[in-house]
């Protein structure tokens, strides 16, 4: 094991993402977060720490209660299949958490319910009024001059005038000692200018005491001494960093998780939740007597094009929808390449398609295809052994190790894209090497046989180093690179040197790691999308421009109500559900795509409206006899009855 990671062997490392609020589906810009930490927790990993790595969801708050109420279900529910769509989303992207914590599980709910309970014992917390201006989606709290041309200065929305009794968390007795805790520890905000705009923006004016509770909404964990009041979002979602450990101060020994891995090395947060993580959060822990965090980064945006992404300006763009087309990997490689240190990055299709094809399948792809094709032709497939070095062959040793030096120290920072860069430099160069050994020619002279070896087996190593660096970016790949290499040395211990692989072995079978993509053809496919999207969407908005159907066009559809007896999976199909329903006259099969959306167990014993004259058709090879009314696009809702309907009753 090389001398730094014999340093570091099993010491411990905490990371976490900001919780996703369960709110709706996220995009591309909510996921290159859980992608980035999950970057830095592989790497830590390779290089012998014992990592905890975890994320989760904020599922709290009147935009959630809101939500539900427009969908006509319960707030849990409705975030049990939100918070089912971004852990979808988290693992379709090969991230590689140890807990998913959710701020409704019960242990996080009981934990909040005793900080609360302690802050406010201790003094920290007092009953108020609270007037000012409020930001639903943002869930913040403004003071007049904090507002922007009248509406939230975070994200530009209308706000509300808002009066309500509250408790108040005692923020301006800790800020001198918070501004002195920063000033003592300047890595603790990271990047610097992130700290530099919470000191002069918000400790230098004064800190004002912080509302922690709300009365307007029940949605939420009750204060156990004044059920009326909700504990806000402040306390409890900031919470989960320590209670996914098994914190609770009521307990006088806390468990062997927390004393393990907290304080957090670092949490990993958008930088428009700056000031909650770097400010709220420390000053409520230094109220519990907990340690603070090492550090926390705040991490630019990913704007689509030079905007931010947004619903309402239809640019949003989903992780799940790229990996379609670019692979889990290649969305992976895209956003971790493309995010700069400190300033927002910016995705395109035109972007997205030429990283691809210029870093993933020309300079990585053709270089491990080129080499194992080499191997084969040459060597029979057997790794042949190195017989001593020319000039070239210790320029592009020096490239290698002058690269995970380089790497190492880019990563230790966060400097995520300029880590790919300095990889993808390294491979360049070996692409280099061989324009300058010309293996094709050397393998025409028997008497260069050995120098032939020499250069294929240093290519060869190039390419399981670059697997060794490049697994925490693309790790379904770096796997089959190592099974094409077919090594095993794939830790930071086998790269302390150049030349760990061991020859005499034979190479796996050659695969195409990443193949060309016809950049017209695949924007034309895009746009074609994008067009289809948009109509669908404008006729959601303009209904009246549907076609307009007589009182006998709609008889003619017949809307059933029916219970649903039986309800089962479809093999084979994630979207697809089986249902036996009951008509009263009939019992009958329908197949429905609301996998994703509802558990089979969840719907059984709901009654439900049936368009009970709709021709069988079939699904996966599965008969339908008839649809469920539901509505929406990206969120599927059955419409539910009373369940005293009776079976079979006409819908008119």
């Amino acid at each position: 094991m090389c001398k730094d990671c014999k340093e570091h062997n099993k010491e411990k490392y905490y990371i976490t993402t900001a919780i996703a609020y369960a709110s709706r589906k996220p995009h591309f810009g909510n996921t290159y977060e859980v992608i980035a930490t999950d970057a830095i927790a592989r790497y830590k990993r390779q290089r012998g720490y014992d990592v905890r790595f975890m994320t989760g969801t904020d599922e709290h708050g009147q935009k959630v209660q809101n939500l539900a109420e427009e969908a006509g279900i319960s707030p849990k529910k409705y975030v049990d299949n939100v918070a089912g769509e971004i852990k979808r989303i988290w693992d379709l992207m090969n991230t590689s958490y140890d807990h998913f914590i959710r701020t409704t599980d019960d242990y996080h709910e009981t934990a909040v319910e005793h900080i609360f309970k302690k802050l406010y014992d201790k003094g920290d917390i007092y009953k108020g009024y609270y007037e000012g201006w409020y930001c639903t989606p943002c869930e913040s709290f403004f003071t007049e001059t904090q507002l922007v041309d009248g509406k939230c200065p975070d994200c530009g929305r209308e706000v509300a005038k808002t009066r309500e009794e509250a408790y108040f968390f005692k923020m301006s007795k800790y800020g001198d000692r918070l501004m002195e805790y920063i000033e003592s520890h300047p890595d603790f905000i990271q990047p610097e200018s992130r700290k530099k705009e919470m000191i002069n923006n918000f400790l230098k004016p004064g800190l004002q005491d912080l509302c922690v509770s709300r009365t307007s909404f029940n949605w939420g964990v009750s204060v156990t001494f004044d059920p009326k009041h909700v504990i806000y979002v402040w306390i409890d979602a900031l919470s989960n960093y320590i209670t996914g450990l098994g914190y609770d101060p009521d307990n006088e020994e806390q468990p062997e998780l927390f004393k393990k891995y907290w304080p957090a090395d670092v949490h990993i947060i958008g930088k428009d939740i700056v000031r909650f993580h770097t400010i709220y959060w420390p000053i409520m822990l230094m109220a519990l007597d907990v340690e603070l965090p090492k550090k926390v980064f705040g991490h630019p945006w990913f704007n689509f094009g030079v905007d931010k992404m947004s619903k309402s300006r239809g640019n949003v763009v989903y992780a799940d929808e790229l990996a379609e087309k670019f692979g889990v990997d290649g969305v992976r490689y895209y956003a971790l390449s493309e995010m700069p240190y400190a300033n927002d990055g910016s995705i395109t299709y035109e972007n997205i398609i030429n990283r691809f094809n210029t870093d993933l399948a020309n300079n990585l792809g053709n270089l491990v295809n080129r080499t194992i094709a080499m191997t084969k032709k040459y060597f029979d497939g057997v790794i042949p052994a190195p017989q001593g070095d020319e000039g070239v062959d210790g320029e592009l040793k020096s490239c290698v190790a002058a690269s995970i030096k380089k790497f190492c120290a880019q990563m230790d920072e966060f400097r995520i894209s300029e880590a790919a860069e300095t990889v993808f430099e390294m491979l360049s160069r070996a692409n280099k090497y061989i324009d300058e050994t010309t293996p094709w020619t050397l393998a025409k002279d028997k008497a260069l046989k050995g120098r032939l070896g020499t250069v294929l087996y240093n290519l060869l190593e190039v390419i399981r180093v670059g697997a060794v660096l490049l697994t925490p970016f693309i790790p379904a790949t770096c796997e089959s690179i190592f099974a094409q290499v077919n090594t095993d040395l794939t830790d930071y211990a086998s790269i302390e040197s150049f030349g760990a692989l061991r020859s005499g072995v034979a190479v796996g079978e050659a695969k195409v790691l990443f193949a060309r993509i016809d950049e017209k053809k695949m924007l034309e496919e895009i746009e074609t999308e994008r067009k289809a999207k948009e109509e669908a969407s404008k006729a959601m908005e303009k209904p009246e421009g549907c076609a307009i159907i007589g009182i006998d066009k709609f008889m003619e559809v017949e809307l059933r109500t029916a219970e649903i007896i039986a309800c089962e999976a479809v093999p084979k199909a994630k979207k697809l559900l089986k249902l036996q329903v009951d008509l009263g006259y009939e019992k009958r099969q329908v197949v429905s795509g609301i996998a994703k959306f509802y558990k089979p167990e969840d719907l059984v014993g709901k009654k439900v409206i049936i368009v009970a004259n709709l021709a069988p058709a079939k699904l996966c090879g599965i008969e339908s006899n008839g649809m469920i009314l539901a509505s929406g696009e990206e969120t599927i809702r059955v419409v539910f009855l009373d369940k005293d309907t009776p079976n079979g009753e006409r819908v008119r």
